[in-house]
């Protein structure tokens, strides 16, 4: 079992001190080593469409892989022996995150999306370091020792689980401090397997007016944690502007800015995490909308939508689902709110009607509470279809080579030729008592 544990240290001046300077150098290597790679890729690409039919090619440059990079660390030492006062581990990460943002920028992540180009690292944009390795006796009497920097005062607010051993330690400079990540594992303890009753099932609907509705009638008030620290946010976004840039007075202003938005973020987590129990206190499985959050955030209602944090509280209800043995099922959005949850009738309706009135079976509810009971029938048959799957009945559309109208006679299903290839979807029809 693999978790992680975050405490505040209190470092004295001159340790402050060195985590500061370590940063600064760390990224001033950070943004040596991406232009290194940048610089390769500018000289070996070439555009296709304009591309001359005699070139002269220059000397082609070693590709500056993350083990070549590695590499080049005992040099720079040597180069720049103020360098020295970093632990090796340390500075080896620098060649893995620069490998890491350039990869995602070219390649796929694991979940198939690209992120963009890597930018250079700014003045106090470099916030965290870790050490790979980690001795547990490094860590005792609520001291944590950290190489080249020294023993740290460290605040346990609790303590670590006996048999767990710390793997990786990352310090990290926020607004109101300095903090250490310890990534802890435990072999002997097994991964928490899905126990869960699918009947003891909510759906819920996330919005604005409310941050949720569920299915069973219950519903929690927005917060609104930014709308109600904005005030507070513009009068200390306003003492930055006004305190010209290079004083201290200027960068004591930042630090209480970034002071006043942790709050509110550290508030809005509070309340995500302990939303997300009660839920889980309550039901087996929960039934979300997959909602296009990105999408969303770039329409007039962005503010809002941010201010909610919708797409952290549903990562913080999967990942406590999954570790309690629960479940938490997405559902497609489409319809939710117009669909009628008694007869099923599309009902359109505009976003500023908050009640939901079926022509058909005269149906009168909120819309939101439309919308959750909804969810939560999708969920069921969700789940309904993924047992079926697990007993070996197909669900998920399968890619066929195309072949002759005499061969593909015998599939059964609805075919889509396209680009040379057949998609096959496959029926999935179950019986039930309860319809």
């Amino acid at each position: 079992m693999k978790t992680s544990y975050q405490y505040k240290i209190k470092p004295t001046k001159e340790q402050a001190e060195k985590i500061d300077k370590t940063l600064e150098m760390l990224r001033c290597q950070y943004n040596y080593l991406l232009a290194q790679r940048f610089d390769w890729y500018e000289m070996n690409r070439c555009p296709v469409d304009r591309c001359p039919l005699i070139c002269h090619l220059p000397e082609l440059k070693e590709h500056p892989s993350y083990y070549n990079q590695k590499a080049s660390l005992v040099q720079l030492k040597i180069d720049r022996p103020w360098y020295k006062e970093i632990h090796s581990q340390v500075l080896q990460e620098v060649p893995k995150k620069v490998e890491l943002a350039f990869d995602r920028w070219l390649k796929c992540d694991a979940n198939g999306k690209k992120s963009g180009r890597p930018r250079f690292k700014g003045k106090g944009q470099y916030k965290t370091f870790t050490y790979s390795q980690f001795k547990k006796h490094h860590f005792a009497n609520n001291r944590i020792t950290l190489s080249k920097i020294g023993e740290v005062k460290v605040i346990v607010h609790r303590p670590i689980p006996d048999g767990f051993d710390i793997k990786t330690v990352s310090v990290t400079r926020k607004a109101d401090g300095y903090y250490v990540t310890l990534s802890l594992d435990d072999k002997t303890v097994p991964t928490v397997k899905p126990d869960f009753n699918p009947d003891n099932i909510v759906g819920i609907d996330v919005g604005l007016i409310d941050f949720y509705v569920a299915s069973d009638g219950s519903r929690i008030a927005a917060p609104k944690h930014l709308r109600k620290a904005e005030r507070k946010l513009k009068s200390a976004q306003r003492r930055v502007s006004r305190r010209k840039k290079g004083l201290l007075r200027r960068k004591k202003a930042i630090q209480k800015l970034g002071k006043q938005h942790k709050k509110v973020a550290d508030t809005r987590r509070d309340f995500h995490f302990k939303t997300a129990k009660s839920l889980l206190d309550k039901y087996d499985v929960v039934a979300v909308e997959k909602l296009n959050i990105k999408g969303l955030a770039k329409t007039r209602l962005a503010k809002s939508v941010n201010d909610a944090g919708w797409g952290q509280f549903i990562t913080i209800l999967s990942n406590k689902a999954e570790n309690a043995g629960l479940k938490v099922i997405a559902v497609k959005p489409n319809g939710t709110s117009q669909e009628c949850s008694s007869c099923g009738h599309i009902v359109k309706k505009p976003l500023s009607q908050r009640v939901h009135s079926c022509t058909v079976c005269h149906t009168n509810l909120c819309r939101d509470l439309n919308a959750a009971v909804n969810i939560k029938n999708r969920g069921t048959h969700g789940l309904k279809a993924q047992s079926m799957s697990g007993l070996g009945v197909v669900e998920k559309p399968t890619l066929t080579r195309s072949r002759s109208v005499s061969q593909r006679r015998g599939v059964c299903g609805v075919r889509h030729k396209k680009n040379g290839w057949v998609k096959v979807v496959c029926l999935v029809i179950w019986c039930c008592d309860e319809v």
